[in-house]
């Protein structure tokens, strides 16, 4: 019999094709001019961060954290994509993997997570519409989704003007 057992776990450098074909069948080819991915484009994620949900051995979630920069010097992550595969979905898995990321980042000493996403979805998780004018994002996106999560007292406030790859020259 096969073990259908939800199996949360640090994301594995073999994982990287099966969380790509995830991507696919959840985001399209769209996902590419996104300005969330252009930011994270080139940059490799933190593996230490990043996790990935199992039902047996097919990867049916994945959460990717990215770090970046905004133009003051202040260090932020970038969290996405999170992705759940369609047939997997409103089973609780991608706000599990929302929950393992977040602990991992603040257990890690980061302090500010942003996300271009739904706020009525990310709002259970501390997540918050970035004030106007605080941070920018290098393309465009919807204000209103635009979202940020303070894992340390005055972490949004230590960081502004444009986000960048944490590669890129400030």
């Amino acid at each position: 019999m096969t073990d259908l057992t939800l199996n949360l776990r640090h994301e594995l450098p073999e994982d990287g094709s099966a969380i790509e074909k995830l991507h696919e069948r959840a985001f399209g080819p769209g996902r590419f001019a996104r300005t969330a991915y252009r930011l994270r484009e080139g940059v490799p994620h933190l593996a230490h961060l990043s996790f990935t949900a199992l039902v047996g051995t097919l990867i049916v979630g994945s959460v990717r954290l990215t770090e970046v920069k905004a133009s003051n010097g202040a260090k932020a992550l970038v969290l996405g994509p999170l992705t759940v595969d369609p047939a997997f979905e409103n089973r609780g898995i991608g706000a599990a993997l929302m929950r393992m990321s977040l602990d991992a980042a603040r257990a890690d000493g980061h302090g500010l997570v942003v996300l271009v996403g739904d706020e009525p979805y990310y709002s259970r998780f501390g997540f918050q519409i970035v004030p106007p004018g605080r941070l920018k994002l290098p393309g465009p996106v919807d204000a209103r989704r635009f979202l940020y999560c303070a894992l340390k007292p005055g972490a949004l406030e230590a960081a502004e003007g444009m986000l960048l790859p944490a590669t890129a020259e400030v």
